[in-house]
């Protein structure tokens, strides 16, 4: 008999929670300190781990000081086999930097479960370099499994690593022989809003308001949101 998987996956965030709390607490401090000298937060990720950048970008109840950093050919859908290939491509991440202003009061994310291709580990060494702090949302184990791209791994380059425990492969389903039900997106979803949730409570306490999103589908929404757009539409041209 199977494992039921909603079960599977209720128990595989538990266990994210607990594994990333010491952490959470870390990188909760690196996002306050960098919105309060007036910040950025960035995402960055490639192929499928666009979606976590997607969830941390001009979304109800998020953070209106994030940026998006992206290509185009990094996205599936503008050619699936195509944004593997950019991914492996070592060099993307400087390009994609040299639009991108980076400096030590900012913070950069970086998504990529496997955190093994030059993308991802090149663009959390090149900030690092620039002295902006990284926070690697990534899989240790993953990473541990698959082959080795660009000399290191994310979890090896970044400032602070948030582990989505991931196994290698992704699939989940069944328990027993995984062969479908990726849970990467599910884990990276819950880690960022674990992350929003206690950045919330944290603020609270010290009396400090964060610049939170109102729905632009709920009364007084798109008024609520203005002055933000105002704020960080000069910094952020994805506002547009």
């Amino acid at each position: 008999m199977t494992t039921d998987f909603g079960s599977l996956v209720r128990d595989h965030l538990t266990r994210v929670e607990t594994h990333n709390a010491a952490a959470l607490d870390d990188v909760v401090e690196l996002v306050l300190a960098a919105i309060r000298a007036d910040g950025t937060l960035l995402a960055a990720g490639a192929g499928h781990s666009l979606a976590a950048v997607a969830e941390t970008f001009y979304r109800a109840g998020g953070l209106a000081c994030v940026r998006p950093v992206y290509h185009p050919e990094l996205l599936p859908m503008h050619g699936a086999v195509a944004s593997t290939v950019a991914e492996r491509r070592s060099g993307l991440a400087a390009e994609v930097l040299e639009k991108t202003p980076l400096a030590a009061h900012d913070l950069l994310f970086v998504f990529s479960t496997s955190g093994v291709n030059p993308y991802p580990v090149e663009l959390a060494r090149l900030a690092v370099e620039r002295g902006c702090p990284v926070v690697a949302v990534t899989s240790v184990a993953a990473s541990a499994a698959a082959p080795r791209r660009a000399g290191s791994t994310l979890a090896e380059t970044a400032t602070v690593v948030l582990d989505n425990l991931v196994p290698p492969g992704d699939s989940t389903y069944p328990a027993d022989a995984p062969v479908t039900s990726a849970i990467s997106t599910i884990a990276t979803a819950f880690l960022w809003n674990l992350l929003l949730a206690r950045l919330l409570d944290k603020a609270a306490e010290e009396g400090f308001d964060l610049p939170f999103w109102r729905s632009a589908n709920v009364q007084g929404g798109d008024a609520a949101n203005a002055a933000f757009l105002e704020k960080y539409g000069p910094r952020v041209p994805e506002l547009a």
